[in-house]
């Protein structure tokens, strides 16, 4: 059977969660409008009728200005590094820069077949396009390209066929009810931070994570203690609202789907603590889960 491992790359922004979960037609990466919503390297596990596809979503590689940033961007390398196939996303709406240079001059992509998809193509303009991907192809000319609407599942199919074409004979990695390599614990936490940006919009930076306190598993309903970590006293302001009314509106959203992952009733108990600088902390950051692990 064919089957490996890919590492789904690009930037920030153009699509890389929603290929992932599109393909495995199932939300395994949170998606928002925000630039850097993955944080870590997600795996889920797609299966063809002779074929097992292990697709890793990774963190938007761009220029870091905190340790955080660093040690995003070293998932997505060494995904790159270790990937039987390597999938480029680029937005197609958008012009080449030197974001772009900075990628192609800091990811390792020689050492596997390369995709480059131009994602988000409904929403480009015919010549800029066109200007894009000549300049990819004069770049990376012995790659693979495809166009893709991830969001409409436009094309998935055909990358799903070429990525196939290119993964070597090999092994099943994971057993056939597993769907992705990520507990429950951790997705507990991406459901929450994602209520926490969709809820707050650009009010808050990046200076969000989640920290899962307790979880009583025996209890019904379902008991989830969880603690909310920003940088600044003004965001712990921020998130919980006036008169609590903003972190109430996170919690209900975030139990809402966190019921449906454990189809289970769940009582969820928010918190907000301050942790100055917390990005730039190597203990704060494995404590986390955002420090560099190998596959």
């Amino acid at each position: 059977m064919k089957s490996g491992f890919v590492a789904i790359l690009g930037h920030p922004n153009v699509g890389k969660s929603t290929i992932l979960n599109g393909i495995i037609n199932r939300k395994i990466s949170i998606v928002t409008d925000k630039s850097q919503t993955t944080r870590n390297v997600i795996k889920g596990v797609y299966r063809g009728k002779d074929s097992q596809i292990i697709f890793v979503d990774t963190p938007g590689i761009h220029k870091p200005h905190a340790k955080l940033g660093v040690e995003m961007n070293n998932m997505a390398y060494s995904s790159a590094h270790e990937a039987d196939v390597n999938v480029l996303v680029v937005d197609a709406s958008k012009s080449w820069n030197e974001g772009d240079e900075f990628l192609l001059s800091h990811l390792d992509i020689n050492n596997a077949p390369l995709v480059v998809v131009f994602n988000k193509i409904d929403q480009a303009r015919i010549n800029e396009a066109e200007k894009l991907k000549a300049t990819y192809r004069e770049k990376l000319p012995e790659s693979h390209f495809i166009d893709t609407v991830a969001s409409e599942r436009f094309n998935l199919e055909e990358l799903i066929a070429l990525v196939e074409k290119l993964l070597p004979e090999g092994p099943e990695y994971y057993p056939s009810e597993v769907v992705t390599d990520k507990d429950e614990i951790f997705q507990i936490k991406e459901i929450i931070r994602e209520k926490v940006l969709k809820t707050l919009r650009d009010e808050v930076p990046h200076s969000i994570a989640i920290y899962v306190n307790n979880i009583a598993w025996e209890e019904n309903p379902l008991h989830i203690h969880a603690t909310i970590i920003v940088e600044k006293d003004s965001q712990k302001g921020i998130v919980i609202g006036a008169g609590g009314k903003r972190i109430k509106e996170i919690g209900l959203k975030a139990r809402r789907d966190i019921e449906k992952l454990l189809n289970k009733h769940v009582f969820l108990e928010l918190f907000v603590k301050v942790q100055s600088d917390w990005r730039n902390s190597d203990e704060l950051l494995e404590t986390y889960g955002y420090k560099n692990k190998k596959r």
